[in-house]
């Protein structure tokens, strides 16, 4: 009989890895307060203390808008919890075709398809769209998602990766590629620096050079627009863009990911993306909740104005406080700290010491030494919540001798505030 093999002792060298490299994630046991956010529960070692959420992707609070929470309670009633399969075996419901039509509708396309997550839609979305056309190139930029580079590499296509937003090195690159068909993925915003893609230059390369476009819009739907479709709304171009990818677990929410473009190319992916057909598909209640929210938020400014308020007062008290702030022109806020063991120790004291809870940003999410704390400021936060923020940082970037740097600028802006659309 041959020797047994423990296969547990392969698992444990990579994991103390990351623990020597201070790269060992820990989550933190948060229990959301709904009627009370940003305020939630930590469950401590110590037992439940109240905290304050500085880092949550509900970004405008419609996680618990009362309208999405009765649309999910009224729906899960009549519908009852799970979806019962994948949409091709009984997981279609009313409700998630509605919901495919509300998307449709905000981005102003002929179809759309909802999948379990936006790293799902993207992941199966891109590949299957490479995929099937004949000797396709995709050009790529050099920050996007795992999620779009795992789609990019599992398309099996030739692959160019362009400097992040760089117009000259991309063009460059359609250039080269002369006559094939070419496929163009890229952010409207970039979630780590906060910094934006120059959209309107992108489309006119792209028509061009006869290239096909693929923008993600995750952190940018329900934020900008005036029915916040998203940046390419905002700058009035979304019908340039041949596909648009977005999400329903930030600012709208809920769960899931969707795809939006011409009814051919939905009707594509829905046919061979291996990620759609094989995937249990979203429960009705989830469905509905996600619709009452994009139906809400096409409505309403309310709340991406009262968050663009609370951004502005956020980084103005951090400029104030000769905190290192990175500089953006959206909505994400990020506070510069260049190593993971300071910057775990500094999440670590805001959330014991302070009650604030900001989740440390390390590798491999940034490459090292730009490690940082991101700060994602909601319209439910108040200006008492911005003092204690500041006033915890103050101290904690004291106690634990932090360089307060010089704002360094981000990787690439905008030419012009955000604005509140």
């Amino acid at each position: 009989m041959g020797s047994q093999r423990n296969y547990n002792n392969y698992y444990h060298l990579p994991l103390d890895q990351l623990r020597s490299e201070q790269l060992y994630r820990v989550f933190a046991d948060i229990e959301r307060l709904a009627g009370r956010y940003p305020q939630a529960l930590w469950h401590s070692p110590d037992g439940p203390r109240p905290i304050t959420v500085w880092c949550s992707n509900d970004y405008l609070g419609m996680g618990q808008n009362r309208d999405v929470t009765r649309a999910m309670v009224e729906t899960a009633w009549r519908f009852g919890t799970g979806a019962g399969g994948t949409r091709n075996i009984s997981g279609i419901s009313h409700p998630l075709v509605e919901l495919e039509a509300e998307l449709a509708d905000l981005h102003g396309k002929e179809a759309a398809l909802v999948f379990t997550s936006g790293y799902v839609s993207n992941q199966t979305g891109i590949a299957t769209l490479a995929r099937l056309i004949p000797n396709c190139l995709i050009l790529s930029d050099a920050l996007n998602h795992n999620s779009m580079i795992e789609g990019v590499r599992q398309s099996g296509c030739d692959k160019a990766i362009f400097r992040h937003n760089d117009l000259e090195h991309l063009e460059a690159l359609l250039q080269a590629a002369g006559e094939r068909p070419k496929l163009i993925v890229f952010e409207s915003v970039y979630s780590m620096d906060g910094d934006v893609a120059p959209i309107r230059q992108i489309c006119d390369l792209a028509e061009r050079y006869g290239a096909m476009t693929y923008i993600d819009e995750v952190h940018a739907v329900g934020m900008y627009g005036p029915r916040g479709a998203g940046l390419a709304e905002r700058l009035g171009v979304m019908h340039r863009i041949d596909v648009i990818e977005g999400t329903l677990g930030k600012a709208f929410g809920v769960m899931g990911g969707y795809i939006a473009g011409a009814a051919s190319v939905i009707d594509a992916v829905r046919s061979y993306a291996p990620g759609f057909i094989f995937s249990t598909a979203l429960p009705p209640s989830v469905a509905a909740a996600a619709t009452a929210s994009v139906r809400h938020l096409k409505a309403s400014r309310i709340e991406r104005q009262g968050q663009q308020c609370q951004v502005a007062q956020v980084k103005d008290a951090l400029i104030r406080a000769d905190l290192p702030l990175l500089a953006t022109p959206t909505h994400i806020v990020p506070v510069m700290v260049g190593d993971a063991q300071a910057c775990k120790a500094a999440s670590d004291r805001l959330l014991e010491k302070h009650g604030i809870y900001i989740q440390p940003i390390n590798y491999p999410t940034v490459p090292r030494g730009t490690e940082r704390l991101r700060i994602t400021p909601g319209p439910l936060h108040t200006g008492a919540h911005i003092e204690a923020l500041v006033q915890a940082l103050v101290e904690v970037w004291t106690a634990l001798r932090l360089p307060l740097e010089p704002k360094v600028q981000a990787a690439a802006g905008f030419s012009q505030p955000m604005g509140y659309g």
